[in-house]
């Protein structure tokens, strides 16, 4: 077996189809590397990657957005193919066996991680005031 992992930002929104009565999220992946050359110039070479989550937990399917850092692993399947103008390419597609988000494109204030709302079970308390506490203070855990 060959397992792939790709660290990297998609490059545009996911796509949930629907093919044969099952579930598909569709996205692309990219992975930009920066080296340099036998020169000495600084270089960056970005492999794409497209995705195929076969699935049917499509919940995450909204947070696959353009410029999301995402964590994919799964299968590989290169394709080679003939462009319009005679050249050889080839294609690299994975079929997702795993997705884990890790961040979003920054926003205008500069963060880099999603926001999310307390949850609606927490409530805040206040702590008791030293004259409230009723547990004797010689049983030390120490």
């Amino acid at each position: 077996m060959i397992k792939l992992q790709v660290i990297g930002n998609l490059g545009k929104d996911a796509l949930v189809n629907n093919v044969n009565g099952k579930n598909v999220i569709n996205f692309t992946v990219a992975h930009t590397e920066r080296f340099k050359d036998a020169q000495g110039n600084q270089k960056d070479r970005t492999t794409w990657v497209d995705c195929a989550y076969w699935t049917d937990r499509t919940a995450i399917a909204p947070y696959l957005k353009k410029g999301t850092q995402v964590y994919v692993e799964g299968t590989p399947d290169v394709r080679t193919y003939t462009t319009q103008d005679g050249r050889n390419g080839a294609s690299l597609t994975l079929r997702i066996v795993n997705v884990q988000l890790l961040g979003s494109k920054p926003n205008e204030g500069g963060s880099n991680t999603y926001q999310s709302a307390p949850p609606a079970y927490a409530q805040t308390t206040a702590a008791p005031a030293a004259g409230e506490l009723t547990e004797p203070l010689d049983d030390l855990p120490f």
